[in-house]
């Protein structure tokens, strides 16, 4: 049974790769990571402590809160990648920095287009979905070489902020397939 208590917490805050004791680095074992939540997740779930006093409870609270915020944002590449830039204190500045390579923008518009031109056409929309989620899982490959292999981590924030560009667009190529699907 593992044993956490908040004193590890505390210094969990500053590490989500320590709290689940998995290496820090972009490729993550995803079954490591999901064994490691759930032994935490058993010693600090809320329920575990319906008996402990009131300031028990809210330690316990905030203990299964920052485990569940750790699982996701390790479980999703994308998340993960800024948190590893996050960790190094480089500001992905998501908000303020839009700019893109004109290769990139001009692929962003054409699959726009290809979307519009297919939205009542199904199988059209899923063909497009394969050559987005290619290219997707290429950006994720290239994101695990420069974090893990060439620790480029500007270069690594460049191509994280395009797959989140990426990312979005296929939720909303998704969102158009089940809504014909359905």
């Amino acid at each position: 049974m593992v044993v956490v208590n908040p004193s590890e917490f505390r210094s969990a805050r500053q590490n989500y790769f320590d709290l689940f004791g998995i290496p820090k680095q972009f490729k993550v074992d995803l079954p490591a990571l999901e064994k490691a939540y759930l032994l935490i997740q058993q010693e600090v779930h809320p329920d575990r402590h319906a008996t402990s006093g009131d300031a028990q409870k809210r330690v316990a609270l905030q203990m299964a809160t920052l485990v569940n915020t750790a699982y996701q944002t390790l479980r999703h590449p994308l998340k993960r990648g800024f948190y590893l830039c996050e960790l190094e204190g480089l500001d992905p500045k998501l908000e303020t920095n839009t700019s893109m390579p004109t290769d990139f923008l001009m692929q962003q518009m054409a699959w726009r287009e290809s979307m519009e031109d297919a939205q009542s056409d199904l199988n059209a929309l899923e063909i497009l979905m394969k050559a987005v989620q290619a290219l997707k899982k290429d950006y994720l490959n290239s994101l695990e070489a420069l974090f893990d292999e060439s620790e480029n981590l500007p270069a690594a924030l460049e191509k994280l902020r395009a797959a989140l560009f990426i990312d979005r667009f296929a939720d909303e190529l998704d969102d158009k397939i089940a809504d014909l699907a359905s």
